[in-house]
């Protein structure tokens, strides 16, 4: 199995990594939404969010945050979005989890909207007593 973000890790294929230790990595997008557009995996390889370990999903969103403070501070960008998709449908295209962090310009050309469906509502009370159950809350 061939994984870019692995070879990337591994620093078997170039990147611009910005942070590595033992757990994590963080990297410019090679094909960015936007400015300064990074990509945070996990240095070993989970397909989606069901595989991937809750501590080191935790390292995953401690980087963002961090990446995302600096971005704040001392780069006064405070517009971002953080995207993390799993399978096909939902637009994930590498399938080593990451998360992306965006950084939102009024000039970009990101485009992250949907139509909502208002219909949908009229499932929320079953839907919500079936996962309340499931979660045992």
């Amino acid at each position: 199995m061939s994984c870019i973000f692995c070879d990337i890790v591994n620093k078997k294929a170039p990147s611009w990594t910005v942070y590595q230790d033992d757990h994590v990595t963080a990297f410019f997008d090679y094909f960015p939404a936007s400015k300064w557009h990074i990509l945070i995996v996990p240095n070993n390889h989970y397909p989606n969010l069901f595989e991937i370990p809750e501590d080191l999903l935790a390292k995953v969103i401690w980087l963002s945050k961090n990446i995302a403070i600096f971005y704040k501070e001392k780069m006064w960008i405070e517009d971002i979005n953080i995207v993390q998709s799993n399978w096909e449908i939902a637009w994930q295209e590498v399938f080593h989890y990451h998360m992306h962090l965006v950084p939102r310009h009024k000039w970009d050309k990101v485009n992250l909207k949907w139509i909502p469906d208002e219909s949908i509502r009229d499932e929320y009370d079953n839907l919500k007593n079936y996962i309340c159950s499931g979660l045992d809350n």
